[in-house]
């Protein structure tokens, strides 16, 4: 079964996203999933995500299947939830004072993927994504954080890791790395790719 990889990010958190889907390669064989704290604000993150990405980049839709090799945005104003095999959207309310957030993806990727997802935490303000790296590695997922000392903001990778005991603090460069690695394999138990840094 290929990978489900979720990511969160917020102030500081393009750079590293750009960064990132630009070390995939076309033929990545799994789901990635985005949530940028952009509130119910107009964004073109899909466009500006995919002038760096060889996948497919798009706002997520409502019902619609999940597919190998495509990179799924939260659209503004609205939460991304999993199920198995198709992606949710609603308005419930705001998490971390905010609509979309992290938690509610990453809570919901963990309990219908378990050990087949990968949680990233990126730059950003507030705690988002903490509660929801726990849920991952609780249900045997895999879960990393960039190193707070070169994030924008870091808040977010910093609550995790003292939250949460990442299986990583890495580099931009390394997630990027790790995430191609990793990300191309088949689901397996253990996390050995991963060097406790």
């Amino acid at each position: 079964m290929s990978k489900i990889i979720v990511i969160a990010a917020s102030a500081g958190g393009l750079e590293p996203l750009r960064r990132i889907v630009a070390a995939l390669p076309c033929a990545f064989p799994s789901s990635i999933f985005i949530v940028v704290h952009i509130g119910d604000h107009r964004s073109d993150l899909p466009q500006i995500l995919s002038w760096s990405s060889r996948l497919n980049v798009a706002f997520a839709k409502h019902d619609r299947p999940i597919r190998p090799g495509h990179i799924y945005v939260a659209p503004p104003g609205q939460h991304m939830v999993l199920e198995a095999g198709r992606i949710r959207l609603n308005r419930g309310p705001k998490v971390h004072h905010t609509r979309p957030a992290a938690d509610p993806l990453f809570i919901s990727a963990a309990k219908a993927y378990g050990k087949s997802v990968i949680g990233v935490v990126l730059s950003g303000g507030d705690s988002d994504g903490a509660e929801g790296l726990r849920v991952i590695k609780e249900h045997g997922g895999c879960v990393v954080v960039q190193k707070p000392e070169e994030s924008f903001n870091p808040s977010m990778p910093a609550t995790a890791i003292a939250r949460d005991h990442p299986d990583a603090c890495l580099s931009v460069a390394d997630i990027a790395r790790f995430l191609q690695a990793y990300g191309s394999e088949p689901t397996r138990t253990g996390h050995s790719l991963v060097d406790r840094k």
